[in-house]
């Protein structure tokens, strides 16, 4: 089954066993938005159609939040775009973004362990969370080490969800974020980042 067969975060969860609870586990680390992208981006959302498909959503909505952030931890990350994730025959498909460690080997190799996946969904967050929940599992098991904390975003554009997959738990952060907050929600994506890059480096010392 591909990842887009998890309709449901209910179902996911029954599926793989995965037990589900809710806090607020993002404090925010903060962010300082150029002036020039709070422009652009409110540009985007007067004159253009941002969020007439997921695709739109994607590239004019949550890529550009992403790629701001991860141009602070690049030397650590690579940020992919639409990658074929195959753990088994029950899990592979194409998360919208993946945030990764960066290769060794250079920026073009797909390298484990993987942090944070992100899902798009015009307006069902079910959906978003039953698909983002199956992709988070899959790159739990390819990463193959339990102390991997595995994060998820779902965003429809405008609100952004957070998750957190540790072991065989799920958490949803209780608060969620607008695309009308810009400094909360890039402290909040940079909050995500930060805990990767903590992941990263505790892996690299050990």
């Amino acid at each position: 089954m591909s990842f887009s067969s998890y309709q449901s975060l209910g179902d996911t969860l029954k599926e793989f066993q995965v037990t589900y609870t809710q806090a607020n586990f993002i404090t925010g680390v903060d962010f300082t938005v150029p002036d020039e992208f709070r422009e652009d981006l409110q540009f985007m959302i007067q004159e253009g159609a941002v969020d007439s498909s997921e695709f739109a959503i994607c590239e004019n909505l949550i890529y550009p939040v992403l790629k701001l952030v991860w141009k602070c931890y690049y030397t650590k990350f690579t940020l992919w775009s639409h990658r074929y994730l195959n753990c088994d025959a029950n899990l592979s498909g194409f998360p919208e973004y993946i945030l990764a460690r960066r290769s060794p080997l250079g920026k073009v190799v797909f390298d484990k362990p993987y942090f944070i996946l992100v899902e798009a969904k015009q307006d069902n967050f079910d959906a978003a969370w039953g698909q983002c929940v199956a992709e988070m599992i899959a790159a739990q098991r390819l990463n193959n080490n339990p102390q991997i904390i595995v994060f998820g975003i779902t965003s429809n554009g405008t609100l952004w969800q957070f998750g957190k997959l540790n072991d065989n738990q799920f958490t949803l952060n209780s608060m969620f974020y607008s695309i009308q907050e810009l400094d909360k929600l890039f402290a909040a994506v940079n909050d995500v980042f930060h805990r990767c890059e903590l992941q990263l480096n505790s892996l690299v010392t050990a």
